[in-house]
């Protein structure tokens, strides 16, 4: 069975703990991107291969969120994670970009 091919939008917290926790060593899964917003110049960076785990042996790129939609577009993305802390104006965005890509792919509580 293929993947689910995940991003996983956030702030380099609590989508990082997301990542470490439920998708890190899950085969079922493979994370192609995070998205950042907040940090400045996170994007363009990885997350290291030695924090990501066996199954990501070149570690995840970092992009920022405003290139989420062209991103699931160029990867035939199954599933977005909206992993914020604090939520204020990223809801909007999210709603923003499923409208723009007549996508749904958002899981209904972040992740399982």
């Amino acid at each position: 069975m293929a993947r689910i091919r995940t991003i996983i939008m956030g702030a380099a917290g609590r989508d990082f703990h997301n990542f470490n926790t439920f998708y890190r060593d899950n085969k079922d899964y493979e994370v192609i991107a995070f998205t950042a917003t907040q940090i400045p110049n996170i994007e363009g960076r990885k997350y290291p291969a030695e924090l990501a785990g066996e199954l990501y042996p070149a570690g995840i790129p970092i992009y920022p969120e405003s290139e989420l939609v062209k991103l699931i577009k160029e990867n035939d993305i199954d599933q977005v994670v909206f992993a914020y802390s604090d939520v204020p104006g990223g809801i909007c965005d999210a709603q923003g970009c499923i409208g723009e890509c007549g996508w749904s792919g958002f899981p209904p509580d972040g992740h399982r």
